[in-house]
């Protein structure tokens, strides 16, 4: 299915702020649509265990903040079911049509839609029974006060649930060079850009800053070996969505990284040495937005 609506024509637009790496470090190039949907494919398992967890169940409205692709609305969408709705926010129309065309294949379409908005002037006039998102606070300058602002829609009782990576928890057990690198190269590229790479475990503070009650959490993640991993695919081609910005800051160069093999390197290191690779894992954090005592 993805392969047939990942169209190259499309560039992709996911996350806040304006349409350059200065708001969302991988850019939004066609190939930077495919690789979303195939990370989403990837990490799948862990944002539906968590929505879950986070109290997602039929009937449900709900909202989903950066959407891109529709991975995480198709989930929800799954959650809450016909009786349900999810409203999928994203700044990129091209990434909003291709979300449409796979909730429309998954056959959510009526229970599921998309609207084109940045992030900081969406404002619905409607109110939710959850706020969710994946992998959108690493990229806002302020987070608290993003999800003190999103509390505002809520209704009493609802929830809010996001979910983040920790990316300096990144390993490959034994090391290898190949591996350090491209480690090295990803922390670095985030940082300097002036991303938060370790969101994660920031999850509970920026909840409480907002003034929220203190959250629920988990981690979970992948832990991968062998030669027929997708581990090795999913590190370089989120390198090859960084080698813009990564070039920019002068931190390595395409003739460095060799994006066209650096999978198959990757993978000859790490079976070479009986490897195993663990990538970022993800942090959920829930909370319920508290019912006023005249409501209870």
């Amino acid at each position: 299915m993805q392969k047939a609506l990942l169209d190259d024509s499309q560039p992709n637009g996911i996350g806040p702020g304006s349409h350059d790496e200065a708001s969302y470090a991988l850019g939004y190039s066609k190939h930077e649509l495919r690789r979303l949907a195939l990370q989403g494919a990837f990490i799948r398992n862990l944002t539906e265990d968590f929505l879950r967890r986070a109290g997602l169940a039929r009937g449900m409205q709900v909202l989903d903040l950066g959407s891109g692709v529709g991975d995480v609305s198709l989930i929800a969408g799954q959650l809450v079911g016909p009786s349900g709705a999810v409203l999928g926010v994203d700044r990129s129309i091209e990434a909003i049509e291709t979300a449409e065309k796979r909730v429309t294949e998954a056959g959510q379409c009526h229970w599921v839609r998309f609207a084109a908005a940045e992030l900081d002037d969406f404002d619905p006039d409607k109110k939710f029974d959850a706020i969710i998102g994946r992998l959108i606070l690493m990229y806002l300058p302020d987070p608290a006060t993003t999800l003190r602002r999103l509390a505002d829609h809520l209704r009493p009782g609802g929830i809010l649930a996001f979910q983040e990576m920790a990316m300096p928890s990144v390993r490959s057990v034994p090391d290898g060079s190949e591996f350090r690198r491209c480690r090295r190269w990803i922390l670095e590229t985030f940082e300097r850009g002036g991303f938060e790479v370790d969101m994660g475990p920031k999850l509970h503070t920026a909840f409480l800053e907002a003034g929220l009650s203190a959250p629920q959490m988990i981690a979970a993640g992948r832990v991968e070996a062998g030669p027929q991993s997708f581990v090795y695919e999913y590190v370089a081609e989120t390198l090859r969505s960084l080698l813009p910005l990564m070039e920019r800051l002068g931190i390595a160069w395409a003739e460095e990284v060799q994006p066209d093999t650096l999978a198959d390197r990757l993978r000859a290191e790490a079976t070479g040495n009986s490897a195993c690779i663990m990538p970022p894992p993800l942090v959920g954090a829930w909370t319920r937005l508290e019912v006023p005592l005249n409501e209870k």
